[in-house]
C-alpha cells in the first residue's frame, strides 16, 4: 500500500483590486505525519508559499469555518461552485498589518484528496509516536 497521496490543482488566489487569479497548490500526505497536509502554492515554477495544514481541519473547512489563528478555512458558494475558501495570515507588515492570502479551491477536488488519505490512515487511527519521542529526549538527558 502507498504511504503517500500527491494531488496537484488550479486554485484561484484572490487579490484585492485585480479579482482571482490561477495558480497551482501541490496537496501532499505521508503516512509517516498523519495528521498533516502539505500545502504548496506556485505559480510559473516558482514556490509562492508552503503551508503544512492540519488533516480533519481541512475536511472540516469544506462544511464549516474552522480556525482562529494564522489559517482560517470555510465553505464558499454551493453546488457545482462549492469551493473551500482558505485564508492565510503572514508576517507583519511594517505598516502593523499583516500579510493576508485568500485561495478558492474547488471542494469536490480536495474531498476527493482527503478520501484518499483516509484510505490510507482512518481517522482516528492516527499513532503519534510520543513514546519514541520522550525515548529519545530522556536518554539525551
Amino acid at each position: 500500500m502507498n504511504a503517500f497521496v500527491h494531488q496537484t490543482l488550479v486554485v484561484q488566489l484572490h487579490t484585492p483590486g485585480t479579482g482571482r487569479f490561477p495558480v497551482l497548490v501541490h496537496l501532499g500526505y505521508d503516512a509517516a505525519d498523519p495528521f498533516a497536509v502539505t500545502a504548496v502554492f506556485a505559480h510559473d515554477g516558482r514556490v509562492l508559499a508552503q503551508w503544512r495544514l492540519d488533516r480533519e481541519m481541512l475536511a472540516e473547512g469544506l462544511t464549516r469555518p474552522v480556525g482562529v489563528g494564522d489559517v482560517r478555512l470555510r465553505p464558499a458558494g454551493t453546488g457545482v461552485w462549492h469551493e473551500l475558501r482558505m485564508e492565510f495570515l503572514g508576517d507583519a507588515r511594517p505598516d502593523g498589518g499583516r500579510q493576508r492570502a485568500v485561495v478558492y479551491a474547488w471542494a469536490p477536488a480536495v474531498a476527493a484528496f482527503l478520501l484518499e488519505t483516509r484510505e490510507i490512515v482512518p481517522p482516528g487511527s492516527e499513532r503519534a509516536p510520543v513514546d519514541e519521542l520522550l525515548a529519545d529526549i530522556l536518554a539525551l538527558g
